[in-house]
């Protein structure tokens, strides 16, 4: 990652305080105004996870990365990136790579590599192919996705998104490479929809910090 991309916009986004009920407050026009839930623990963020050995930066701006010849099963991954206070982000920089369906990194271009920015209520949307797995240097690795995200003028924090058990794709059996993988954390699993015409809809919530 770059450091112009590091150097950023300021958020518009405030941090909110939480009640005892665990709702969020936010000042506007002279009175509180109370905001949904969130998934968000407060001081806590989305577990990190190792960058790997195959992060490149100056990836393209973009949240779409099946460019022509990716083919697999199909994904988009949406969710809201928020701080440890719980307030959504605007203009988060995300930055997601992959290995495509049959397990290889591309090393020399820019498949399946990308980075974008959430909107103003801290909303992102990109869309890609469920990984296969893989092993490198006598390390399995269980299909996922590396994620950077970074709040504007704010560290970057680096994790990896996995997939459910039940995740179908390529003939692999998700549960049995799970269970192999010695990086997996569970708690940044994608909430998958159900599969149809060879594509999932998935959710994943950051809270950067």
């Amino acid at each position: 990652m770059t450091h112009s991309r590091r150097t950023i916009l300021k958020a518009g986004a405030t941090a909110a305080a939480l009640t005892a009920t665990g709702m969020a407050l936010v000042e506007g026009a002279g009175q509180a105004k109370t905001l949904p839930l969130t998934p968000c623990t407060p001081g806590a963020t989305t577990p990190s996870n190792i960058e790997g050995p195959y992060f490149k930066p100056n990836t393209p701006e973009r949240s779409d990365l099946v460019t022509p010849g990716i083919t697999g099963v199909y994904l988009t991954v949406s969710g809201t990136v928020f701080t440890q206070n719980c307030a959504p982000v605007d203009r988060a920089l995300i930055e997601a790579w992959q290995c495509d369906s049959k397990g290889k990194y591309d090393n020399v271009s820019y498949t399946l590599r990308g980075h974008f920015y959430t909107d103003a209520n801290g909303k992102f949307s990109f869309k890609t192919i469920v990984p296969a797995d893989y092993v490198d240097q006598g390390q399995f690795r269980t299909p996922h996705i590396h994620i950077k995200v970074q709040r504007p003028n704010a560290q970057v924090l680096t994790s990896q998104l996995f997939f459910p058990d039940d995740t179908e794709a390529y003939g692999k059996n998700f549960a049995q490479m799970n269970s192999r993988d010695g990086f997996i954390d569970r708690r940044c699993t994608i909430a998958l929809g159900p599969k149809a015409d060879n594509h999932y809809d998935g959710t994943f919530d950051l809270v950067t910090y």
